[in-house]
């Protein structure tokens, strides 16, 4: 056995003293081993990781494998259901032949089980919304959605400033358009004098930015009530963590939206969840299906963001594991974070693929029992490569497995039932009322009409003026003045404050809420 890659697995590799997630049990020569078994030590679920493989290989399954196993052991989980095909966890699965066969072969028995379950949407489809108010975002982070220039940036920070000062509440879009319009026409002259000329070449170019996040759904992400990241922590009667599924089915064509909320979920979580330290088992984990959707159209900016969340979020006793078709769908800063790795089949129909199946092996620990070039494309329906981290933080054998199947319904939901769910549900009891309160918007129309009524009936007296800034002055001069002022610099303050642009908002953040 001294050259029996199971000896490690038996003995020590994937043996755990405490808490742990089974997965299943190693192949050796075409057979199941089932004292080989392969499992996770719970304490190490919050050191991330990555499920990657083929359309039609069983990442779906393993996803609901993993997430049903930690809300019974009290582990909350966020899973993002691109696809619409998770729903079933909520359900108790249902034993048939093929199960029974895989169950005994692995010698674990079947027990089926259904979860608790909370449905979320970020736009039309059932659960409860998720929103944010464009102030909680902070002037740096909205910036970033936009892709915003140095220049344009500036003018965002004066005018969540200006905004701050005369309690002009930004809470949807429709309040940021409006006070970009009335910051180059009616109330120009208000805000030149106190922070500085802002272009309308500038505000131009950032309306239309707005437009196109606006034409991607994020007029319905941007509002109330603010979803509280606290409730995703919330536990069942019985001490399970309740396992809390996103719907996004008509988000795949809205990949800005989608890695805009990405990035601001990642951010409040870690701004709000206090440093835990080692824990015996993280506080909260998220899944990330079609994890591809977040990079590759996110821009550079916002990637840097999220990629120093992911390095820093462990701290905070939250794990965040990836689901996509290859491990290099993943940036390679990404990918060093990971912990766990369970690579599915991937298939080589052409010379492009044969390359991409190279360099996907290449991410797994080196190994002289596989050739993990080959395995990977003859793996089995739910079979595996699996690499995980001990209990010291030591990445365990590369072990190729036979998973499990998950204890509750391999199948969705019908409406019926999820209309069930919803209708019991605290959240959306709590976040799918209407709030539409006074904002920017109205208080900056009451303002533009009540001057024009004045005008009519009353001619101004005349006043001198400080001289304006030339007209070929540009944007940027004019911020680095304000930047040095006595007002640049609380502004200043107010746009470095907090990780990523997270404003501590103080007074109008009253309880929760993101960003």
């Amino acid at each position: 056995m001294t050259n029996n890659p199971f000896t490690n697995i038996i003995n020590s590799g994937y043996t755990f003293q405490g808490k742990k997630i089974v997965l299943g049990s190693a192949f050796q020569n075409g057979a199941v081993i089932k004292e080989a078994q392969v499992s996770i030590p719970l304490a190490t679920m919050n050191r991330h990781g990555l499920i990657a493989g083929a359309t039609g290989t069983g990442k779906t399954k393993t996803l609901q494998l993993l997430a049903e196993q930690l809300g019974s052991a009290g582990v909350p989980v966020l899973m993002m259901d691109i696809k619409g095909d998770l729903s079933g966890i909520a359900k108790a699965g249902t034993q048939n032949e093929k199960i029974t066969q895989r169950q005994e072969a692995l010698g674990i028995p079947f027990i089926p089980h259904d979860n608790p379950v909370q449905f979320l949407s970020l736009s039309d489809e059932k659960g409860a919304r998720l929103r944010a108010t464009v102030s909680e975002f902070g002037p740096v982070l909205f910036s970033k959605i936009l892709e915003l220039n140095e220049t344009q940036s500036g003018v965002i920070s004066v005018l969540f400033k200006y905004a701050d000062d005369k309690e002009l509440p930004l809470l949807d879009l429709k309040d940021i358009k409006k006070l970009l319009q009335y910051s180059t026409e009616d109330g120009k002259d208000e805000i030149s004098s106190e922070y500085g000329k802002i272009s309308t070449a500038t505000t131009g170019t950032i309306l239309r930015k707005i437009i196109e996040l606006e034409q991607q759904g994020a007029d319905q992400f941007f509002g109330e009530r603010s979803f509280e990241v606290e409730d995703l922590l919330r536990l069942d009667e019985n001490g399970k963590g309740y396992i809390n599924i996103l719907r996004l089915t008509d988000i795949q064509d809205k990949p800005k939206l989608f890695s805009t909320f990405m990035l601001c979920l990642l951010a409040e979580v870690y701004s709000t969840f206090e440093e835990t330290g080692d824990l015996d088992q993280p506080r909260l984990v998220i899944f990330i299906d079609e994890a591809h959707l977040i990079f590759d159209e996110a821009s550079k900016a916002l990637q840097d963001q999220i990629e120093t969340i992911i390095k820093l979020i462990r701290s905070k006793g939250v794990g965040v594991y990836f689901c996509t078709q290859n491990p290099i769908d993943i940036p390679d800063s990404v990918l060093s974070q990971l912990g766990l790795k369970i690579q599915h089949a991937l298939r080589a129909f052409t010379a492009k693929d044969r390359k991409v199946i190279k360099a996907a092996s290449e991410n797994y620990p080196i190994t002289e029992f596989y050739k993990v070039e080959e395995l990977i494309t003859n793996l089995g329906i739910g079979e595996a490569l699996v690499t995980a981290l001990n209990e010291k933080g030591i990445p365990t054998p590369l072990a190729h497995t036979m998973l499990q199947a998950p204890a509750s319904r391999m199948d969705v939901l019908s409406v019926l039932e999820i209309d069930q769910i919803n209708s019991l549900s605290f959240l959306v009891k709590k976040y799918n009322e209407e709030i539409d309160r006074e904002s920017a918007y109205e208080l900056l129309t009451a303002k533009i009409q009540s001057g024009e009524s004045t005008k009519a009936e009353k001619t101004p007296a005349r006043k001198t003026t400080k001289t304006k800034p030339a007209e070929e002055e540009s944007t940027i001069k004019t911020i680095g003045k304000v930047a040095n002022s006595g007002v640049g610099k609380v502004v200043v303050k107010e746009v470095t404050r907090g990780l990523l642009g997270v404003l501590g908002l103080g007074g109008r953040r009253k309880k929760g809420g993101w960003f």
